[in-house]
């Protein structure tokens, strides 16, 4: 019941993006398409999930005072990881997300459950919760991405969805949209769990 709550929380009740107002710099300048948001937030699911893990299994074996560097170290060797693993496949992806798959190294989700998490927690518990918040950033940022693409050039994923009556609105395009779209979401969020409280 502990690990089925300590999975969806983050999906939707506890949301990283959208509660905790983390990895906002990157859900404004990832989801202008549905394609490298998606690569993105899957990219965190998997740095999330995995330092997760691994720190949760060297907890009892890193004094406290060299912690954040090992965590740093692990980090950051996933991130290359995932960065070479998308240049190597997904190159034209890799060109869109720039330096913004290397600045995973920094995003607040990661650093956060790591600290917050899986110093304390067992391995499973620990994988279980890096997915989880890595899956509720990735949902927000294709959420935000959907509306961008689909408004911003009346495509998803580059096929066209609205057809030719249809005139593009390039104000979407731009990074304020992301931050009024994920304004609203967290409006609408807030409004049905307060609804929800209240009952």
């Amino acid at each position: 019941m502990k690990l089925s709550k300590n999975f969806t929380n983050p999906l939707a009740a506890n949301n990283p993006v959208i509660v905790q107002i983390l990895g906002i710099c990157s859900a404004l300048a990832v989801t202008v398409k549905m394609e490298p948001a998606l690569v993105m937030g899957l990219s965190v699911t998997f740095v999330c999930a995995f330092s997760n893990l691994i720190m949760s299994l060297l907890r009892n074996g890193v004094p406290s005072r060299i912690r954040i560097i090992v965590q740093l170290v692990v980090i950051a060797t996933l991130v290359i990881v995932v960065d070479q693993f998308l240049r190597a496949y997904m190159y034209d992806v890799s060109k869109q997300l720039s330096v913004y798959v290397g600045l995973i190294i920094t995003n607040c989700i990661v650093m956060g459950r790591v600290e917050a998490f899986a110093l304390g927690n067992k391995p499973w518990d620990a994988f279980v919760d890096g997915v989880a918040n890595g899956l509720g950033y990735a949902f927000i940022l294709v959420l935000v991405a959907f509306f961008r693409e689909l408004f911003g050039s009346g495509e998803l994923f580059g096929i066209e969805i609205l057809g030719d009556w249809y005139t593009p609105n390039a104000l979407m395009l731009f990074p304020p949209m992301a931050l009024i779209i994920i304004g609203c979401i967290i409006w609408v969020h807030r409004t049905i769990n307060k609804d929800l409280q209240e009952k």
